[in-house]
């Protein structure tokens, strides 16, 4: 423990100001070093060099989430499908449940938009979990 803490020291010292993620930063052996991210024209980079890029794909991300039973399952969907997209013609969201499990897929152009529209899924979802383990299994109908 006291080697590795002597370590940590030792390259916190020799490495100054310049840690992991940082420019200038040394690499970690057998990792090569990764080139800073180009700005778009959208960010204010070179116009001419985000129009010679081909256009971008949609970005697609599914999730599946297993549900001790079928009912659960709908249960969940019909509390989550209510819920549109904020931003309805840049995120398409589908909810669909196969067996015990709700299957959601989304499909987006912008990636933050998709990655905010995936979080505000995650916070519904945990409530609704919550919510049916807080009050039990359903009754039959």
């Amino acid at each position: 423990m006291q080697a590795a803490d002597a370590a940590a020291g030792a390259s916190g010292a020799a490495g100054g100001s310049e840690g992991p993620g940082r420019r200038g930063a040394p690499a970690a052996a057998g990792v090569p070093p990764v080139a800073p991210a180009q700005r778009t024209s959208e960010e204010g980079g070179d116009p001419a060099s985000a129009a010679k890029r081909p256009r971008s794909r949609a970005h697609v991300f599914a999730l599946s989430v297993p549900f001790p039973s079928s009912w659960e399952a709908e249960i969940a969907r019909g509390s989550l499908a209510p819920d549109a997209e904020p931003h309805r013609g840049a995120v398409g969201k589908e909810l669909t449940v196969s067996g015990s499990d709700l299957a959601v897929h989304w499909r987006a152009d912008d990636s933050r938009l998709l990655r905010i529209s995936i979080v505000n899924f995650l916070d519904q979802l945990s409530l609704v979990i919550r919510t049916m383990q807080r009050f039990g299994p359903p009754v039959s109908r």
